[in-house]
């Protein structure tokens, strides 16, 4: 099944007004620094000024995905952000941080229905429920890709032809499919069921690529005993070979 996950890598900074009256750029402007945006399946590479506020950051997503800033709710390290004047700095958001935005459908409904009934709208806001899964999907995320540099240090072994421990291998899918418990575990409808599918899936994949890892790994260690019983002449050809030339030297004597 093809991945149906996306990454958009265009960057996009916040113009912070220091431009030059001619329109070119200022020869010093403020570090920027890269933040993981995940929306849905789909993953974006944003680049905003280190010291932006959320809601600068909200304006950046919106020039991105259309997503008008009053509908954002933005999740880091599974806690929803609710003051936009805070500083990503003081968040903890540093270069190459993830957070997670969603939209609000509550904000949504509200501004197309605006005759509707308050309970009803009420109960197309997301729910405790849906915001304690994203939660959760997200400490499995984060998990996650902790393992996946495992995975990664792994392949650079194999690849360098270097003998790995069986147990490296079935220490991290074990780990790995405590993860996919984790996910199985959790309740979710809606957005959150799509991000949790999303997740499964990319569990789903590390497995595979640890299991043909093992593989390969187990394929190396049978070609360096062969070629230990070649350099020690130990091997069935070997020793027929010198028998008959044994055989030889008596009958030339």
């Amino acid at each position: 099944m093809m991945n149906q996950s996306k990454v958009n890598r265009r960057v996009i900074a916040i113009d912070d007004g220091d431009n030059n009256s001619d329109g070119s750029a200022a020869s010093s402007g403020p570090q920027l620094i890269k933040i993981n945006v995940s929306h849905g399946p789909i993953k974006h590479l944003l680049s905003v000024p280190a010291q932006s506020t959320f809601g600068d950051l909200k304006g950046v997503i919106a020039k991105e995905t259309g997503l008008d800033p009053k509908e954002q709710k933005i999740l880091f390290r599974g806690k929803e952000i609710d003051d936009d004047d805070e500083q990503l700095d003081s968040a903890g958001v540093r270069d190459k941080s993830k957070v997670m935005v969603y939209q609000s459908k509550g904000t949504q409904i509200k501004e197309a229905q605006q005759t509707e009934d308050v309970n009803q709208t009420e109960e197309l806001k997301p729910s405790e429920e849906t915001l304690r899964a994203l939660e959760k999907i997200a400490g499995v995320r984060s998990a996650v890709d902790k393992l996946s540099q495992k995975v990664s240090q792994l392949k650079v072994s194999v690849d360098n032809g270097t003998k790995v421990s069986d147990r490296e291998f079935d220490t991290s899918s074990e780990l790995l499919m405590r993860e996919l418990l984790k996910l199985d575990g959790i309740e979710a409808e809606g957005e959150a069921r799509a991000h949790r599918k999303a997740e499964v899936r990319r569990v789903q994949q590390f497995q595979e690529a640890l299991d043909k890892l093992k593989v390969r790994n187990a394929n190396t260690s049978v070609t360096t005993n062969n070629w230990e019983t070649f350099d020690s002449g130990e091997g069935p050809d070997s020793l027929q070979s010198s028998t008959k030339v044994s055989k030889d030297w008596e009958e030339f004597n």
